[in-house]
């Protein structure tokens, strides 16, 4: 995931299509096509409903742009935001972005599936519960 710091954060993207979704917006209603990023507000940190979005537009809607996460954004939140589908976060202008990366080395695998990676961890490792069932007859 990408962080940025609030600072450096720009709304606009030269010659892209940029759409700023609010959280009380339902993203099945967005035309999709020409879309490269989507950016999904915080507005604060207790306030979950960008995680549905962004897991709905990654999931069911197939959006393949970038998802940018705004607003009340905390280091705390920057694991659950990239399993749920976000590219970028935008960090809260009070928050370290060097001790928000230590957060992905904390976290480097997680058994179940994602937005990200759909499979769990037993089946991304292949057949093994076969392998092990045939193992033991």
């Amino acid at each position: 995931m990408k962080l940025i710091a609030a600072s450096a954060h720009s709304t606009g993207a030269e010659g892209l299509k940029v759409i700023e979704l609010a959280n009380t917006e339902d993203p099945r209603a967005l035309d999709l096509s020409g879309v490269a990023r989507i950016d999904l507000n915080f507005p604060k940190f207790t306030d979950g409903r960008a995680y549905s979005q962004a897991f709905l537009l990654r999931r069911r809607l197939g959006f393949t742009g970038e998802l940018r996460a705004t607003g009340d954004v905390l280091i705390d939140q920057l694991v659950q935001m990239e399993r749920t589908g976000f590219d970028v976060a935008v960090l809260r202008a009070d928050q370290n972005i060097d001790f928000a990366q230590r957060q992905f080395d904390r976290y480097r695998g997680f058994y179940q599936g994602d937005a990200v990676t759909v499979k769990p961890h037993f089946a991304r490792e292949g057949d093994s519960i076969s392998t092990r069932e045939g193992e033991a007859a």
